[in-house]
């Protein structure tokens, strides 16, 4: 992985992060077909792990706290079944106006704010997740989708 990525996802912003990956994403004359899968399934990820990173409370899917937001800690909640985790822990947390479900001190998790779930949701919801019960699951084939955009955006790193 290239040392640019590690301090790209430690500080940059959203947007900056989706402008590398477009970037990167023309470089290599990618299928359109990854194309237009790349940046929306990035931004879903990254519209929950910014936040939590600049409120210092990221954790993986394991539920340990982690200092840094790295592009490891990103594919770790790419796969499917962890964002869709990622996106129910995060209502909860809403909800209940405090981090649930991980393993950070009590402390930390007391100092929660609010996380938006408005692009996650969608994005979730448009691959055909069940967001109103978190036991349902989803189709193997969007499972087996988003590897793929796992793998392209990997390449693009």
């Amino acid at each position: 992985m290239k040392q640019e990525s590690y301090k790209l996802f430690q500080n940059a912003t959203i947007e900056a992060v989706l402008e590398i990956l477009g970037s990167e994403l023309q470089k290599r004359n990618e299928s359109p077909f990854w194309s237009d899968k790349v940046l929306p399934f990035s931004e879903a990820i990254l519209s929950v792990l910014v936040p939590l990173r600049d409120n210092g409370l990221l954790f993986n899917p394991q539920g340990e706290g982690v200092g840094l937001l790295t592009p490891e800690l990103f594919f770790s909640w790419s796969d499917f079944v962890s964002l869709k985790t990622l996106a129910f822990t995060i209502q909860k947390s809403n909800e209940a106006g405090v981090l649930l479900r991980t393993k950070l001190d009590e402390t930390l998790c007391q100092k929660y704010t609010p996380v938006d779930l408005t692009i996650l949701g969608a994005y979730l919801s448009k691959n055909r997740v069940n967001l109103e019960n978190e036991y349902l699951d989803f189709p193997i084939s969007s499972y087996n989708l988003h590897q793929g955009v796992s793998n392209v955006i990997k390449s693009l790193l």
